[in-house]
């Protein structure tokens, strides 16, 4: 099987309305199970493996994400594009809530979520100065620059913690960074993304302010999920013309990002690690040590 483009689906966007539905598939992996039943679609005739990240009915949260299980099975379908939806609070007043935003940078403030497939014997770094396809992003920002909604083609994104929002010490902190976004899902999805050589693009829906203005409430779970119903709404229209649109891109820099990554010599990784990343990596492993 080989279905070339992934969705993962974040806050609010569970399903895909109006599709059809062509089979739905369990994905045992090396790492655990995925979030959920991957479900295979027709989008304008193309296939799409979508995935709700938190789980359908919203059951997982952000540090409890098995995000090395679901870049596997994405991966392991034949996925080579991942568009990654995600709600997430503006930190600038030019970034409205309801707006949308093609991220190009961000920022970790993640502490306790394994962000890496290498360990356990096996040593490798992979660049990540621009952590978001640039390929991708153009897709994305001319296929969602012709719906209703007003679409940002840039944005830093503070990838916290949760499940609690932002204090509002943290948000001015925030702010002073110069980010433009708050959000709890993009880490550690892009890194393992990249070091699975899978090109990964998140568009951001803005639902809040966060808590950085005095003249507000703090950000409030009401106040999020109405904003988020019409977000979906928007990305559900939108899922046509992304799709055709992301189905015409060539080959990627990013289908060759861990090269030259891998330090340790084949020979000398554990069976068991060298298994749970044969996936990734075999093909480098093959070509340097004949195993």
């Amino acid at each position: 099987m080989s279905v070339p483009i992934g969705i993962i689906g974040g806050s609010g966007v569970y399903h895909m309305a109006n599709t059809k539905v062509l089979r739905e598939i369990d994905v045992p992996t090396p790492f655990g199970m995925p979030s959920d039943i991957i479900s295979i679609l027709d989008i304008n005739g193309q296939e799409v493996a979508f995935l709700p990240r938190h789980g359908k009915g919203h059951r997982l949260l952000p540090t409890e994400l098995p995000s090395q299980a679901n870049i596997w099975a994405l991966k392991s379908l034949g996925v080579k594009k991942i568009l990654s939806f995600g709600a997430v609070g503006s930190l600038v007043e030019d970034y409205k809530p309801g707006d949308f935003v093609v991220c190009d940078q961000i920022i970790d403030r993640t502490r306790s979520r394994c962000n890496s497939y290498f360990g356990d014997g096996v040593v490798g770094h992979v660049g990540f100065a621009e952590p978001f396809c640039s390929s991708l992003r153009d897709a994305l920002i001319k296929a969602l620059s012709k719906g209703s909604k007003k679409v940002h083609p840039r944005g830093t994104i503070v990838a916290m913690e949760g499940p609690l929002f932002s204090s509002r010490a943290e948000s001015e902190l925030y702010r002073f960074w110069k980010a433009h976004l708050v959000g709890m899902t993009t880490l550690p999805e892009a890194k393992l993304a990249r070091e699975a050589e899978m090109c990964y693009s998140l568009v951001a829906m803005v639902t809040d302010y966060d808590c950085w203005r005095d003249d507000e409430e703090g950000v409030s779970t009401d106040m999020v999920l109405k904003v988020m119903k019409e977000n979906s709404e928007a990305v559900q229209n939108a899922l046509g013309p992304i799709v055709s649109a992301v189905s015409l891109i060539g080959a990627c820099s990013c289908e060759s990002a861990a090269q030259l990554a891998i330090m340790t010599a084949p020979e000398l990784i554990p069976y068991e690690t060298k298994r749970k990343l044969r996936l990734f990596y075999d093909k480098y492993w093959t070509h340097v040590s004949g195993n």
